[in-house]
């Protein structure tokens, strides 16, 4: 099974169009476009009856202590968590694309709304849910694709994996509130293939890569 997009290539930069976050002209970081990339896929082996995306970041600061702070950095070595930005089940079996800005064309204050979404599908709540929980003004559930935005002082570039996954079962046996780990779990034992792009981001000027 093969992933492939319009907007995005494996192993280059995400581009601005598709991040949270991109860099301010003045101060460090302001909001972008936030739209969904394009995604396309082809050679589901016989027997996939639905699929499901996860997109994360395996980067993110395992503690927030430096995150954000003037005139402090996170260590390239610290210890490294999973982000989700993406998690989208109930892909129909005979979907092979998605549409650029589709399914997030803005940044949603209090998050998109969700589960349901387009053509059958249910998104999961990102990780920007619990980012944003303590800010009464961008607090919610986020639903759906919200994208990059790493640390301004992080001296790690950050890798962004898009995943596709072709199940055997037509419904993702996942209920209620759900969000990456939940769908990792529940479709363990039933993945027939996957495929995955691979991109990066910093928002760090003396990150190679930024």
């Amino acid at each position: 099974m093969k992933l492939s997009s319009h907007s995005i290539t494996d192993g280059t930069r995400i581009a601005g169009q598709f991040t949270f976050c991109i860099p301010a002209d003045e101060g460090h970081v302001c909001l972008g476009a936030n739209r969904n990339p394009h995604l396309a896929w082809s050679g589901a082996p016989e027997g996939t009856r639905s699929f499901a995306l996860i997109c994360h970041d395996p980067d993110v600061p395992s503690r927030g202590d430096d995150v954000n702070q003037e005139g402090r950095s996170v260590p390239i070595d610290l210890p490294r968590v999973d982000f989700f930005h993406w998690v989208l089940v109930d892909i129909p079996a005979n979907l092979n694309e998605i549409a650029e800005g589709s399914y997030s064309n803005e940044v949603t204050p209090g998050g998109k709304t969700g589960p349901a979404a387009a053509h059958g599908t249910r998104q999961g709540i990102n990780n920007y849910t619990d980012w944003f929980a303590g800010d009464e003004a961008m607090r919610g559930d986020y639903h759906g694709y919200d994208g990059p935005c790493p640390p301004w002082n992080d001296e790690r570039l950050h890798h962004y994996v898009f995943t596709l996954y072709a199940l055997d079962v037509e419904r993702c046996p996942v209920e209620g509130r759900f969000g990456g780990p939940e769908v990792r779990q529940a479709i363990a034992g039933h993945v027939l293939a996957e495929a995955r792009l691979t991109v990066h981001y910093s928002l760090n000027p003396v990150v190679n890569g930024a």
